[in-house]
């Protein structure tokens, strides 16, 4: 899911020191593509925070392992030898790690924290925009998505 990511320090988003050192941790990136749908759609922003701090389950932007000028967000599953292995949410788009595999930890550059859904035209009325104003900032939470496999025995236990 290629994307622009605005840092307001000087790209690293790694300093510290009160709260100059809070903002230089926190960017914006806007997604493009529908890797991650239905959690993250194309249009959305995402409110991200630089440095440390990635579990299992959580949205992530990271480069692309074959394309570093490529930033792309994904779910981290799990973590492997050599990195992370991250997926999309949506099963029709494979860019992650079932095919360029697990990703180096200097390619994970932040952690999504917070979706800003952008409204799908212009709203005359009141209650669709009071509908698109409580549905368009959502915090992003670390989910483990269903392994297939996990899955799959469970339905062939029954």
């Amino acid at each position: 899911m290629p994307e622009r990511a605005r840092n307001p320090g000087d790209g690293t988003g790694r300093e510290s020191g009160g709260a100059a050192g809070l903002l230089k941790q926190i960017g914006l990136a806007e997604v493009y593509n529908p890797s991650m749908l239905p959690t993250l759609r194309p249009g959305d922003r995402l409110v991200l925070k630089y440095g440390p701090g990635v579990r299992p389950g959580a949205v992530v932007v990271l480069r692309h392992p074959f394309q570093h000028d490529l930033l792309i967000v994904k779910r981290a599953v799990e973590r492997r030898s050599g990195g992370w292995w991250v997926v999309g949410d949506n099963p029709h788009v494979r860019n992650d790690s079932r095919e360029f595999g697990t990703v180096p930890d200097d390619l994970v550059v932040a952690r999504a924290w917070v979706r800003l859904r952008s409204p799908r035209g212009l709203q005359r009325s009141f209650w669709p925009v009071v509908r698109w104003a409580v549905s368009a900032v959502r915090p992003l939470v670390a989910v483990r998505p269903l392994r297939s496999s996990s899955l799959s025995r469970r339905l062939r236990a029954r």
